[in-house]
Formats: C-alpha cells, structure tokens, sequence
C-alpha cells in the first residue's frame, strides 16, 4: 500500500508555524538561535520557493548553529512507518556567487530530513559545481540520541559532481526503518546507499536551508567573508510504501 502526499504551500511561508516555520535551537540561557538572515530576499513563484542571501550570521560556539544561515523547518514532523519506506523527493537549484571554486562547504543549498528524538540529519548539499550526500547521527542541543554499543555521533558526507551545476537536479532520500537502511538518489539515479544503519529514525522535520560546513576554529567562526547563496526549492513529495 502507498501514501503519497506533498509539503508546499510556500506561499505560506511568511505566516510562519503554518507550513513552514523558521529554523533554529533553543539555547542554554531560554533564548532562542534563528536561522534567519536578517537580510535575505524570499520569492514565492510558479510554486518555489526562492532565497537569497549575502551571508552574515555566525556562532563561535556551537558548530551546528554556525553552519545553518537561512533555514525553514516543516510545522509538521512526518512519521516514518515501521514497516516499508518512506522517501523525500523535491528538485533544488544552487548558486553562488563569492564562495571558494570547488569547495561545496563554504556555502550551498540544504535539504535536511531531522529526527529530534535520535539526532538523526539525512542530508542533500547542492552547491555551484558539487553536491554530497550526508548521514549522520548528532548531538543536537537539546535532544537525547540513543545509546548504542556502535559510534554514537557521527557524519559521513559523500561529494559528487555527477549532476548539473547551477541547475535544477531532483534530489530523493529513501528511508527503510524495518530494513535499516537509507538510500540516495539523484536525477533518478542510486548515488549512494547506507545498510545497517545503527539506531531507529523515527520521525523527520523537513527542513530547506542556507548554509556552510566549516569547523569552527580555537578563534570561533571562519564560515563568513561576504560569499553570496542562492537557494531554490521545489515543493517536497513524501511517499509512504508499507
């Protein structure tokens, strides 16, 4: 059997908790870190989303606030079945302007699938002339991963450029729960595949962002210095076979 439904609705995404709300964690002191740029210019049309943003948020502390800049989560969390697969499929087009040649982390476009009950990050970055797969399992603040008796936090990225640079590629994660096992596609085609996935994902905010990877330094944040992204995303079509 196979469920199929669609998160959109981007016209939306001022009214923010309704489908789309912005990103971010909660911090220590009851405040709240947004992943907004304060500057960046949003267009909804022909049902895309659009962003763009000269980058200028950074944290010298916690690295996953340094690295999302502009980033909206889905209001409503999806569960996964136990049995059967459930996959995430949308289109993203990136470009930059200011980023480094070749180097897909100093700024690119996001699809992340988030479990806040495991820290689980099923992950897509599209930059300007690469893209990489993400799996991981983090320590996000505020959420209890799982004991396990493998490693207990990691990210593994897998870079690419099998796709069409500064164009729209159709980017799908596949996640089997009973089978334990997550597979990435692109343009239709199998890029990589994960078995034995170490702990049960049990469920998944749908985020879309803007964002750099790059380690913080005994100095803080290195991620900024004026580099410029753009980001656009089609709705997202989850689908759910038992």
């Amino acid at each position: 059997m196979s469920n199929q439904f669609t998160i959109g609705d981007f016209h939306t995404i001022l009214d923010e908790g309704e489908v789309w709300k912005i990103g971010g964690f909660p911090l220590p002191d009851g405040s709240f870190w947004e992943f907004r740029e304060p500057n960046a210019t949003v267009i909804v049309r022909n049902n895309t989303l659009y962003a763009r943003a000269q980058l200028s948020r950074k944290n010298d502390y916690v690295q996953f606030l340094d690295n999302a800049k502009h980033m909206y989560y889905s209001a409503k969390e999806v569960e996964v079945p136990e049995n059967g697969a459930i996959s995430f499929e949308l289109q993203i087009r990136a470009r930059t302007t200011g980023t480094a040649p070749g180097d897909l982390y100093d700024g690119f476009v996001s699809l992340n699938l988030l479990d806040f009950t495991t820290g689980a990050a099923l992950d897509f970055f599209a930059g300007n002339d690469k893209y990489a797969s993400v799996y991981a399992v983090l320590p996000f603040p505020g959420v209890q991963v799982p004991e396990t008796n493998k490693t207990r936090y990691f990210c593994i990225f897998k870079e690419d450029t099998n796709f069409m640079p500064r164009e729209f590629n159709t980017y799908r994660i596949t996640y089997n729960r009973a089978a334990d096992e997550v597979i990435f596609f692109v343009n239709g085609e199998e890029a990589r595949r994960e078995r034995n996935v170490p702990i049960k994902f049990n469920r998944f905010t749908v985020a879309l962002g803007i964002m750099t990877e790059k380690d913080l330094t005994p100095e803080g944040s290195v991620s900024l210095h004026g580099q410029t992204v753009i980001g656009e995303w089609s709705p997202v079509t989850v689908t759910m076979k038992e």
